[in-house]
Formats: structure tokens, sequence, C-alpha cells
């Protein structure tokens, strides 16, 4: 039988603890914006990046007619030509120049519906140079004063750093403890072996990540499709996630419009037996559909076989409707809270 799930009740501390992690690529913004930014710039992926940057005559000038049409494979073709290196720096450029200048639309979108549904507790890592999760986590916290952590595993345009003083901010800020002007993000980008230690700021990104996939109780795949570029990048997510044979109680979820087959051959060594599901649409997921309860509403359903009620993210909401729907949910954590204080402070509890 249906019921609304009482946040202040109970909850078994497996789950109620322990982090949802969402991994974010390159498909989210795409489904995110399919008509583009909010100047109706594309959102592009490896396969259409060269096109939708307009690199094809640089490429031509350069006597690279004949380049490949998959970005990847091009920048590996360049990375391992010294005599390259100009073109590589230029295509950098490039590439810098056009994702700095993407904007979000005014209205709510799925990347400030995924940060709302989320808690404090939580973590979205995203491989993607463009600007979407941090402008989202800016401004969503107009609405919740706790939004998950996000992490930059590729580096992005909307970052600067002090390396000096281990910050890092919105570019063009400057450092609170030596006020000294931030240095841009670097961008990771895709040749066959990324060197994830090289750059300190990427390095503790991925250690935050890791530390996160340590505890995690459920991840969420959103538009990342673990390419051969990343193989690294997915070594590492493994180790910190463990042996899937140890996850029998950890769940996985894949938001990607490939076959449900392929998804699940290409995640097998994170998923334990039939322990995961798959998605094409981000408001079919269990993120959006139980917002701000995941972890909670998982345990409910698969270990004590109590079916909880959806309560779906309203996603055609304007920022007051959005508002005014999430605070009774915000009002429930806080006095889920308070008594938590309150009973860890009484005598013989």
């Amino acid at each position: 039988m249906d019921r609304e799930l009482n946040v202040a009740e109970e909850i078994q501390e497996v789950s109620m603890g322990r982090p949802h992690v969402v991994v974010l690529g390159a498909g989210c913004s795409l489904a995110a914006f399919p008509r583009g930014d909010r100047e109706g710039r594309r959102l592009p992926l490896m396969d259409n990046l060269i096109q939708v940057l307009g690199l094809e005559d640089k490429l031509k000038s350069s006597g690279l007619a004949d380049a490949p049409g998959n970005f990847e494979a091009l920048y590996s073709r360049l990375a391992s030509n010294d005599g390259s290196a100009r073109l590589r720096e230029d295509i950098e450029k490039v590439v810098m120049s056009y994702f700095v200048q993407l904007r979000m639309p005014l209205g709510p979108t799925i990347y400030d519906h995924l940060l709302l549904s989320l808690r404090s507790k939580d973590c979205v890592a995203t491989f993607n140079w463009d600007p979407f999760l941090w402008d989202a986590w800016e401004r969503v916290q107009l609405l919740t004063p706790q939004p998950p952590w996000v992490v930059f595993l590729h580096g992005n345009v909307r970052l600067g750093i002090c390396y000096e003083h281990k910050r890092f901010g919105p570019a063009r800020s400057k450092c609170p403890v030596c006020r000294s002007d931030f240095i841009p993000s670097p961008l990771l980008f895709p040749i066959e072996h990324k060197d994830y230690a090289k750059d300190r700021f990427v390095e503790d990104q991925w250690r935050s990540l890791r530390g996160y996939l340590k505890s995690a109780y459920l991840i969420t795949i959103f538009g990342y499709g673990a390419p051969k570029s990343d193989t690294e990048a997915v070594a590492l997510m493994k180790e910190a996630w463990g042996r899937n044979q140890d996850r029998n109680l950890e769940e996985i979820e894949i938001i990607n419009t490939r076959p449900k087959e392929e998804l699940a051959d290409t995640w097998s060594d994170f998923i334990h037996t039939h322990h995961y599901r798959t998605v094409a649409n981000f408001y079919d997921c269990w993120i959006a559909k139980h917002p701000r309860r995941t972890c909670e509403v998982m345990w409910e359903a698969l270990m004590e076989c109590r079916f909880v009620s959806e309560n779906p993210i309203p996603q055609n909401d304007t920022w007051p409707e959005l508002e005014a729907w999430i605070k009774p949910l915000l009002e429930a954590e806080e006095a889920n809270r308070s008594a938590v204080d309150i009973n860890a402070g009484s005598p013989g509890v």
C-alpha cells in the first residue's frame, strides 16, 4: 500500500546518512538544453564538437583535411605529434572561448531540478567543461541553503583557482586568503592517458569523488558513456566503489538513451546482479520522482517492502512555484535534524 514517507520517523542508518552520488557527462547538458543555451548556442558532443565549434577550416588550413571527425580521436592524434603543439593550443582556446559564452536560460532547468532534488550529504560530479552545473549550484542556493557538493573532474570554464591556498571559486574573482586573482581552471582534454594527479585542483576534485563513492548508497550516471579516452577515470571510480559483489545493497541508475543491455554491459563492473535500472528521461529517474528522499525511499522499497508514493519535482513550475513546493520538504528536514540533535544529547540514548 502506498504511503507518504514521514522524514521525522526513524530511518535505517544504512541509507539515511549515506550519499547519493551523481556522475554527469555531455549527454546531461544535451538533454537539459536540446535547443541550445539561452542564446541558442548548441551543446556539442565529442562526435560533433568539431562542426559545432567551426573547427573544420582551421584543420584544413593546417593540412588536416582528413582529420578524424570525432574530437577525441582528433585531439589524441594532435597530442601524439610534437609538431601539432601550436594547432592544439589554438583549438584549446577555441573550446574555452565557446564554452565560456554559454548561458543558462532564466527559468528552471534540469540542472536546477537535479540540484534541488538532492541534499548536502550528496554529491554531483561532472566531466563537462560547460558552466551549467556551477551556474545552477549558485542560483539554487536562493531556494535551499545546503545544496549537494559539486565536483569538476575535467576542470570547468566558470572556475578560478588559487593553488597556494587551495581555494577555488568563480572565475575573475579573488582568493579570499591572499586576495590575488584566481587563475583559470585547467581543462582536461581527451587524450588517451590522462594524468589526474598532474594538476592539484583536478587531483583534489577526484579525491572528493572517490570519498563519496566509497560511502555511496545510490549512484546515478546521467549522460556519461565512459568513452575509451576516459579509461583511467572509470578505473579510478571503480577502485573507490570496490568489488560489485560487495555492493549487494546498493543501487545504480543510468539515465541514457542507449539500449539497456548495452548500458548494463558498459557499467557491469559497478552493478551487483540485478541492482540497476535504466531510464531515457531525467524526469523518469529516481531523483526526479523522489526528490530529497532518494536513499530513504530506495531503502524502504527494497529492504522493507514498503512502497512510498511518488512526489515528483514539478518540472514546469516557475521559480516562485518551486520555492513554495520545496519549502515543506526543507521544513521536514530541519525538524528531523532537530529531533536527532535532541535525542543525541539525551541521557541514556
